[in-house]
Protein backbone atom coordinates (compact mmCIF):
# COMPACT_ATOMS: atom_id res chain seq x y z
CA UNK A 1 0.00 0.00 0.00
CA UNK A 2 1.67 3.16 -1.22
CA UNK A 3 1.14 6.22 1.01
CA UNK A 4 -1.97 8.03 -0.20
CA UNK A 5 -1.63 10.90 -2.63
CA UNK A 6 -3.32 14.16 -1.71
CA UNK A 7 -3.01 16.34 -4.79
CA UNK A 8 -1.28 19.66 -4.15
CA UNK A 9 -3.52 22.69 -4.43
CA UNK A 10 -1.62 25.96 -4.19
CA UNK A 11 -4.29 28.04 -5.92
CA UNK A 12 -4.78 31.48 -4.47
CA UNK A 13 -1.33 31.65 -2.92
CA UNK A 14 0.68 34.77 -3.75
CA UNK A 15 3.95 35.06 -5.66
CA UNK A 16 4.69 31.35 -5.98
CA UNK A 17 7.02 31.96 -8.91
CA UNK A 18 9.46 34.02 -6.88
CA UNK A 19 12.62 32.52 -5.44
CA UNK A 20 12.33 30.97 -1.99
CA UNK A 21 14.35 32.97 0.52
CA UNK A 22 16.12 31.38 3.47
CA UNK A 23 13.56 33.03 5.72
CA UNK A 24 10.72 31.41 3.79
CA UNK A 25 12.40 28.00 3.81
CA UNK A 26 13.32 28.17 7.50
CA UNK A 27 9.73 28.69 8.61
CA UNK A 28 8.20 26.29 6.10
CA UNK A 29 6.13 23.60 7.87
CA UNK A 30 7.65 20.28 6.85
CA UNK A 31 8.07 16.59 7.65
CA UNK A 32 11.23 14.46 7.63
CA UNK A 33 10.98 10.81 6.59
CA UNK A 34 14.62 9.75 6.22
CA UNK A 35 16.84 10.47 9.21
CA UNK A 36 19.00 7.99 11.10
CA UNK A 37 19.31 8.54 14.83
CA UNK A 38 22.84 7.16 14.95
CA UNK A 39 23.70 9.73 12.30
CA UNK A 40 22.40 12.59 14.43
CA UNK A 41 24.99 12.27 17.16
CA UNK A 42 27.02 15.47 17.20
CA UNK A 43 30.80 15.41 17.65
CA UNK A 44 30.30 17.13 21.01
CA UNK A 45 27.80 14.50 22.18
CA UNK A 46 29.96 11.67 20.85
CA UNK A 47 32.94 12.97 22.79
CA UNK A 48 30.91 13.61 25.96
CA UNK A 49 29.22 10.18 25.91
CA UNK A 50 32.55 8.53 25.22
CA UNK A 51 33.88 10.07 28.41
CA UNK A 52 30.68 9.40 30.38
CA UNK A 53 30.59 5.73 29.39
CA UNK A 54 34.37 5.20 29.40
CA UNK A 55 34.46 4.29 25.71
CA UNK A 56 37.85 4.83 24.11
CA UNK A 57 37.70 6.83 20.87
CA UNK A 58 40.68 7.51 18.57
CA UNK A 59 40.18 11.24 19.02
CA UNK A 60 41.44 13.55 21.75
CA UNK A 61 39.00 16.39 21.06
CA UNK A 62 35.74 17.39 19.40
CA UNK A 63 37.78 19.13 16.71
CA UNK A 64 39.56 15.88 15.83
CA UNK A 65 36.20 14.15 15.41
CA UNK A 66 34.97 16.92 13.12
CA UNK A 67 38.15 16.68 11.06
CA UNK A 68 37.42 13.00 10.39
CA UNK A 69 34.17 13.85 8.56
CA UNK A 70 35.66 13.64 5.09
CA UNK A 71 34.27 10.72 3.12
CA UNK A 72 35.18 9.16 -0.20
CA UNK A 73 32.15 6.88 -0.44
CA UNK A 74 29.37 5.31 1.59
CA UNK A 75 31.62 2.74 3.28
CA UNK A 76 34.11 5.33 4.56
CA UNK A 77 31.20 7.08 6.25
CA UNK A 78 29.75 3.88 7.68
CA UNK A 79 33.07 2.99 9.31
CA UNK A 80 32.98 6.23 11.28
CA UNK A 81 29.24 5.96 11.97
CA UNK A 82 29.55 2.60 13.69
CA UNK A 83 32.51 3.85 15.68
CA UNK A 84 30.43 6.80 16.88
CA UNK A 85 27.51 4.53 17.79
CA UNK A 86 29.77 2.65 20.20
CA UNK A 87 29.45 5.43 22.80
CA UNK A 88 25.72 4.69 23.19
CA UNK A 89 25.29 2.21 26.03
CA UNK A 90 22.43 3.13 28.32
CA UNK A 91 18.77 4.04 27.90
CA UNK A 92 19.56 7.62 28.91
CA UNK A 93 22.12 7.85 26.09
CA UNK A 94 19.48 6.98 23.51
CA UNK A 95 17.07 9.40 25.15
CA UNK A 96 19.63 12.22 25.05
CA UNK A 97 20.47 11.52 21.40
CA UNK A 98 16.82 11.47 20.34
CA UNK A 99 15.91 14.56 22.32
CA UNK A 100 18.80 16.43 20.74
CA UNK A 101 17.35 15.61 17.30
CA UNK A 102 13.89 16.81 18.35
CA UNK A 103 15.40 20.13 19.41
CA UNK A 104 16.55 20.48 15.80
CA UNK A 105 13.04 19.54 14.62
CA UNK A 106 11.65 22.37 16.71
CA UNK A 107 14.23 24.75 15.27
CA UNK A 108 13.58 23.66 11.65
CA UNK A 109 9.77 23.67 12.01
CA UNK A 110 9.47 19.93 11.41
CA UNK A 111 5.90 19.08 12.40
CA UNK A 112 6.24 15.33 11.83
CA UNK A 113 9.22 13.02 11.62
CA UNK A 114 9.71 9.31 10.94
CA UNK A 115 13.07 8.57 12.45
CA UNK A 116 15.07 5.43 11.78
CA UNK A 117 17.05 3.40 14.27
CA UNK A 118 19.45 0.49 13.73
CA UNK A 119 19.12 -1.88 16.69
CA UNK A 120 21.75 -4.24 15.26
CA UNK A 121 24.41 -1.53 15.65
CA UNK A 122 23.84 -1.91 19.36
CA UNK A 123 22.55 -5.46 19.98
CA UNK A 124 25.59 -6.81 18.09
CA UNK A 125 27.78 -5.33 20.85
CA UNK A 126 25.62 -6.55 23.72
CA UNK A 127 23.20 -3.64 24.26
CA UNK A 128 19.67 -5.00 24.86
CA UNK A 129 17.01 -4.13 22.27
CA UNK A 130 14.78 -2.81 25.07
CA UNK A 131 17.49 -0.39 26.21
CA UNK A 132 17.76 1.08 22.72
CA UNK A 133 14.09 1.51 21.99
CA UNK A 134 13.16 2.51 25.54
CA UNK A 135 15.22 5.70 25.44
CA UNK A 136 14.06 6.61 21.95
CA UNK A 137 10.36 6.18 22.73
CA UNK A 138 10.63 8.21 25.92
CA UNK A 139 12.12 11.11 23.98
CA UNK A 140 9.43 10.79 21.30
CA UNK A 141 6.72 11.02 23.94
CA UNK A 142 8.34 14.06 25.55
CA UNK A 143 8.69 15.84 22.19
CA UNK A 144 4.98 15.34 21.54
CA UNK A 145 4.03 16.59 25.01
CA UNK A 146 6.40 19.56 25.15
CA UNK A 147 6.50 20.76 21.54
CA UNK A 148 3.65 19.02 19.76
CA UNK A 149 6.01 17.24 17.35
CA UNK A 150 4.43 14.15 15.80
CA UNK A 151 6.72 11.17 15.19
CA UNK A 152 6.85 7.54 14.12
CA UNK A 153 9.66 5.00 14.45
CA UNK A 154 11.21 2.99 11.59
CA UNK A 155 13.46 0.02 12.37
CA UNK A 156 16.19 -0.53 9.78
CA UNK A 157 18.10 -3.75 9.15
CA UNK A 158 21.82 -3.55 8.43
CA UNK A 159 22.21 -5.04 4.97
CA UNK A 160 25.91 -5.88 5.39
CA UNK A 161 24.88 -8.38 8.07
CA UNK A 162 23.12 -11.65 7.30
CA UNK A 163 19.45 -12.17 6.61
CA UNK A 164 19.42 -14.44 9.67
CA UNK A 165 20.59 -11.54 11.82
CA UNK A 166 17.84 -9.36 10.37
CA UNK A 167 15.23 -12.03 11.09
CA UNK A 168 16.46 -12.32 14.68
CA UNK A 169 16.15 -8.55 15.06
CA UNK A 170 12.65 -8.65 13.59
CA UNK A 171 11.66 -11.26 16.16
CA UNK A 172 13.19 -9.17 18.96
CA UNK A 173 11.06 -6.24 17.84
CA UNK A 174 7.71 -8.03 18.01
CA UNK A 175 6.92 -7.09 21.65
CA UNK A 176 7.30 -3.47 20.51
CA UNK A 177 5.56 -3.68 17.16
CA UNK A 178 2.78 -1.33 18.23
CA UNK A 179 5.52 1.31 18.64
CA UNK A 180 7.31 0.67 15.31
CA UNK A 181 5.47 1.78 12.18
CA UNK A 182 7.78 0.27 9.56
CA UNK A 183 10.95 -1.66 8.82
CA UNK A 184 13.66 -0.55 6.42
CA UNK A 185 17.02 -1.51 4.98
CA UNK A 186 20.23 0.53 5.20
CA UNK A 187 24.04 0.29 5.43
CA UNK A 188 26.41 -0.91 2.66
CA UNK A 189 24.30 -1.07 -0.50
CA UNK A 190 26.68 -2.40 -3.16
CA UNK A 191 26.89 -6.18 -2.95
CA UNK A 192 23.89 -6.42 -0.62
CA UNK A 193 20.82 -6.30 -2.89
CA UNK A 194 17.29 -6.13 -1.50
CA UNK A 195 16.71 -9.71 -2.69
CA UNK A 196 18.97 -10.87 0.15
CA UNK A 197 16.16 -9.93 2.57
CA UNK A 198 13.05 -11.10 0.72
CA UNK A 199 11.98 -13.55 3.43
CA UNK A 200 12.63 -11.07 6.24
CA UNK A 201 10.44 -8.43 4.63
CA UNK A 202 7.70 -10.95 3.87
CA UNK A 203 7.64 -11.85 7.57
CA UNK A 204 7.66 -8.16 8.53
CA UNK A 205 4.68 -7.42 6.28
CA UNK A 206 2.85 -10.43 7.73
CA UNK A 207 3.44 -8.99 11.21
CA UNK A 208 1.82 -5.73 10.13
CA UNK A 209 4.88 -3.58 9.56
CA UNK A 210 4.97 -1.14 6.69
CA UNK A 211 8.11 -1.33 4.56
CA UNK A 212 10.73 1.00 3.11
CA UNK A 213 14.28 0.39 1.85
CA UNK A 214 17.41 2.24 0.80
CA UNK A 215 17.99 1.64 -2.90
CA UNK A 216 19.54 3.48 -5.80
CA UNK A 217 21.99 5.55 -3.77
CA UNK A 218 25.21 3.77 -4.74
CA UNK A 219 23.43 0.66 -5.97
CA UNK A 220 22.02 0.39 -9.52
CA UNK A 221 18.40 0.88 -10.63
CA UNK A 222 17.96 -2.90 -10.48
CA UNK A 223 18.14 -2.61 -6.70
CA UNK A 224 15.17 -0.22 -6.80
CA UNK A 225 13.22 -2.72 -8.88
CA UNK A 226 14.08 -5.48 -6.37
CA UNK A 227 12.92 -3.31 -3.47
CA UNK A 228 9.62 -2.72 -5.26
CA UNK A 229 9.01 -6.19 -6.69
CA UNK A 230 10.47 -8.40 -3.93
CA UNK A 231 10.26 -6.37 -0.73
CA UNK A 232 7.01 -4.58 -1.73
CA UNK A 233 8.25 -1.28 -0.36
CA UNK A 234 6.01 1.76 0.03
CA UNK A 235 8.88 4.26 -0.08
CA UNK A 236 12.36 4.26 -1.57
CA UNK A 237 15.06 5.91 0.51
CA UNK A 238 17.32 7.85 -1.88
CA UNK A 239 16.43 6.42 -5.31
CA UNK A 240 18.40 9.08 -7.18
CA UNK A 241 19.78 6.58 -9.68
CA UNK A 242 16.27 6.00 -10.99
CA UNK A 243 17.09 8.34 -13.86
CA UNK A 244 19.37 5.69 -15.36
CA UNK A 245 16.32 3.54 -16.23
CA UNK A 246 13.55 5.19 -18.30
CA UNK A 247 11.09 2.38 -17.56
CA UNK A 248 11.70 2.78 -13.83
CA UNK A 249 11.18 6.53 -14.10
CA UNK A 250 7.86 5.99 -15.81
CA UNK A 251 6.82 3.38 -13.22
CA UNK A 252 7.68 5.71 -10.34
CA UNK A 253 5.76 8.52 -12.01
CA UNK A 254 2.68 6.35 -12.51
CA UNK A 255 2.68 4.74 -9.06
CA UNK A 256 3.89 7.81 -7.14
CA UNK A 257 6.08 5.65 -4.90
CA UNK A 258 7.91 8.32 -2.88
CA UNK A 259 11.66 8.93 -3.02
CA UNK A 260 13.18 10.33 0.18
CA UNK A 261 16.07 12.28 -1.32
CA UNK A 262 18.98 13.56 0.80
CA UNK A 263 20.92 16.24 -1.13
CA UNK A 264 23.75 17.04 1.32
CA UNK A 265 24.31 13.34 1.94
CA UNK A 266 24.56 12.63 -1.78
CA UNK A 267 27.27 15.26 -2.20
CA UNK A 268 29.23 14.34 0.94
CA UNK A 269 29.24 10.66 -0.07
CA UNK A 270 30.34 11.52 -3.61
CA UNK A 271 27.19 10.37 -5.38
CA UNK A 272 27.44 13.83 -6.95
CA UNK A 273 30.56 15.98 -7.13
CA UNK A 274 28.69 19.15 -6.22
CA UNK A 275 25.16 20.26 -5.43
CA UNK A 276 24.61 21.80 -8.86
CA UNK A 277 25.00 18.27 -10.31
CA UNK A 278 22.12 16.89 -8.24
CA UNK A 279 19.14 15.51 -10.15
CA UNK A 280 16.38 16.31 -7.63
CA UNK A 281 14.72 18.90 -9.84
CA UNK A 282 14.95 16.61 -12.86
CA UNK A 283 13.09 13.98 -10.84
CA UNK A 284 10.49 16.57 -9.81
CA UNK A 285 10.07 17.79 -13.39
CA UNK A 286 9.52 14.19 -14.49
CA UNK A 287 6.56 13.98 -12.12
CA UNK A 288 8.15 11.80 -9.45
CA UNK A 289 7.14 12.20 -5.82
CA UNK A 290 10.27 13.40 -4.06
CA UNK A 291 10.98 15.25 -0.84
CA UNK A 292 14.06 16.47 1.06
CA UNK A 293 15.61 14.79 4.09
CA UNK A 294 18.85 15.01 6.07
CA UNK A 295 19.85 11.31 6.29
CA UNK A 296 22.74 11.47 8.82
CA UNK A 297 22.76 15.20 9.54
CA UNK A 298 25.75 15.68 11.80
CA UNK A 299 28.01 13.72 9.44
CA UNK A 300 26.80 15.33 6.21
CA UNK A 301 26.87 18.99 7.10
CA UNK A 302 23.35 19.85 8.08
CA UNK A 303 19.83 19.13 9.25
CA UNK A 304 16.69 19.47 7.17
CA UNK A 305 16.67 23.25 6.75
CA UNK A 306 20.34 23.12 5.77
CA UNK A 307 19.40 20.79 2.90
CA UNK A 308 16.74 23.24 1.72
CA UNK A 309 19.26 26.09 1.98
CA UNK A 310 21.89 24.14 0.02
CA UNK A 311 19.44 23.53 -2.82
CA UNK A 312 18.37 27.17 -2.81
CA UNK A 313 22.02 28.23 -3.04
CA UNK A 314 22.74 25.85 -5.93
CA UNK A 315 19.52 26.22 -7.94
CA UNK A 316 16.79 28.79 -8.51
CA UNK A 317 14.44 27.16 -5.99
CA UNK A 318 11.00 28.79 -6.15
CA UNK A 319 8.38 29.00 -3.44
CA UNK A 320 6.15 26.67 -5.45
CA UNK A 321 8.88 24.02 -5.65
CA UNK A 322 9.59 24.36 -1.93
CA UNK A 323 5.88 24.00 -1.14
CA UNK A 324 5.65 20.89 -3.31
CA UNK A 325 8.65 19.32 -1.59
CA UNK A 326 7.12 20.02 1.84
CA UNK A 327 3.70 18.84 0.63
CA UNK A 328 5.23 15.57 -0.57
CA UNK A 329 6.90 15.08 2.79
CA UNK A 330 3.50 15.06 4.48
CA UNK A 331 1.64 12.98 1.90
CA UNK A 332 4.40 10.33 1.84
CA UNK A 333 4.31 9.82 5.61
CA UNK A 334 2.75 6.91 7.49
CA UNK A 335 0.06 8.95 9.24
CA UNK A 336 -3.66 9.16 8.55
CA UNK A 337 -5.07 11.22 5.69
CA UNK A 338 -6.78 13.41 8.26
CA UNK A 339 -3.44 14.19 9.93
CA UNK A 340 -1.82 14.77 6.55
CA UNK A 341 -4.50 17.25 5.57
CA UNK A 342 -4.13 19.13 8.86
CA UNK A 343 -0.40 19.57 8.23
CA UNK A 344 -0.99 20.57 4.60
CA UNK A 345 -3.50 23.17 5.73
CA UNK A 346 -0.80 24.62 8.00
CA UNK A 347 1.58 24.63 5.04
CA UNK A 348 -0.88 26.53 2.84
CA UNK A 349 -1.68 28.98 5.62
CA UNK A 350 2.01 29.68 6.07
CA UNK A 351 2.50 30.35 2.36
CA UNK A 352 -0.55 32.59 2.22
CA UNK A 353 0.48 34.72 5.20
CA UNK A 354 4.24 34.87 4.65
CA UNK A 355 5.48 38.34 3.72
Amino acid sequence: MIPSVIAPDFSGLPKLNQLASREFLAGLPKAELHMHLDGAISPAMMFALGQRNQVSLPYSSVEEIEAAYEFTNLQSFLDLLYQGASVLKHEQDFYDLTRDYFLKCKQDNILHTELSFDPQSHTERGIPFDTVIGGILRAMDDAKTEWGISSKLVMDFLRHLSADSAMKTLEESLPWKDKIIAVGLDSSEVGNPPSKFTEVFARARAEGYRVVAHAGEEGPPSYIWEAIDLLKVERIDHGVRSDEDPKLMEYLRETQIPLTVCPLSNVRLCVYDKMTDHNLFELMDAGLRVMINSDDPTYFGGYLNDNYFALADAFPLTREQALLLAHNSFTSSFISDTEKQEFIDQLKSYAKNFH
